[in-house]
């Protein structure tokens, strides 16, 4: 069972420098907080789909459909309920409650979309050397690149954990949801026994190849900037630029959907 997301492809969104693929994730964010318009955040979001799919880790996506889709239920079910902007009421159900559900499932679904694309098309080593070419400082890229790696090893672990007990004959999948969480419980000693050992391994293994014993490092990516690299940042940039000035100038927005009255639901 594979765990960890990145997919090794030669795709030219994989070539990329990995600053340049933090600079347009992080620019991705900062259209879903700053935007409240369905249209601006639906069209990021077939944005940051087609770059998936030009990296071909559509599949990727797929692992966490469900995620996805509960999100946006309950996004949509919780506004609703709760009417968020007023407006004419359907039995418990707000109209505009129901679309400002819909703006913020597809602003939430953007960021997660956003962070696995990113995560996907980038290892981790990139992303630590990235980390420290914009000058954070290495302990903390390292933490950083660490707490992603240790992620799925931490799932990978319960998930094995688990499949060995259940070849020794635990029944874990009858009964309710309640006795389903009293047979899991059991499991997380041996999961956290097992994460313990690893993370104690770990920090001798760091100890023992003298980490933090000298501020100059060397290392083996030599990551450049290209043309292309600049070509995406400033296309992303531009981007942001553009939905900051609608957003903050709401004559120019309205001027611009003039035609489509129906296509504004900034609540």
């Amino acid at each position: 069972m594979d765990m960890f997301l990145y997919m090794d492809l030669k795709t030219g969104i994989h070539r990329l420098d990995p600053r340049t693929k933090l600079l347009l994730m992080f620019l991705t964010f900062t259209v879903g907080v700053i935007s409240k318009n369905i249209i601006i955040l639906s069209a990021t979001l077939l944005l940051v789909l087609l770059h998936g799919a030009a990296a071909k880790i559509l599949s990727n996506l797929k692992r966490i459909k469900v995620v996805l889709l509960m999100i946006s239920l309950f996004s949509l079910v919780i506004w609703a309920i709760a009417g968020k902007g007023g407006g004419e009421r359907f039995l418990i159900f707000s109209l505009n409650g129901l679309f400002y559900g819909c703006m913020t499932a597809i602003r939430t679904n953007l960021m997660i979309l956003a962070g696995m694309v990113f995560l996907s098309t980038t290892k981790i080593e990139e992303i630590s050397e990235g980390l420290v070419k914009i000058h954070l400082p290495y302990r903390g890229a390292f933490a950083f690149s660490t707490a992603i790696r240790l992620v799925p090893m931490i799932v990978a672990t319960s998930y094995t954990i688990i499949q060995a007990q259940k070849s020794r004959g635990l029944d874990l999948d009858s009964g309710n949801i309640l006795e389903k969480i009293r047979k899991y419980a059991p499991l997380m000693i041996p999961t956290l026994v097992s994460v313990i050992r690893g993370t104690n391994v770990f920090s001798m293994a760091l100890e023992s190849k003298g980490f933090g014993y000298s501020e100059k490092r060397t290392n083996y990516l030599d990551l450049k900037m290209t043309w292309k690299d600049l070509l995406a940042s400033c296309i992303g940039i531009v981007v942001v630029a553009v939905v900051a000035y609608i957003r903050f100038d709401a004559a120019a927005f309205h001027s611009l959907v003039s035609t489509f009255p129906w296509a504004d639901y900034s609540l």
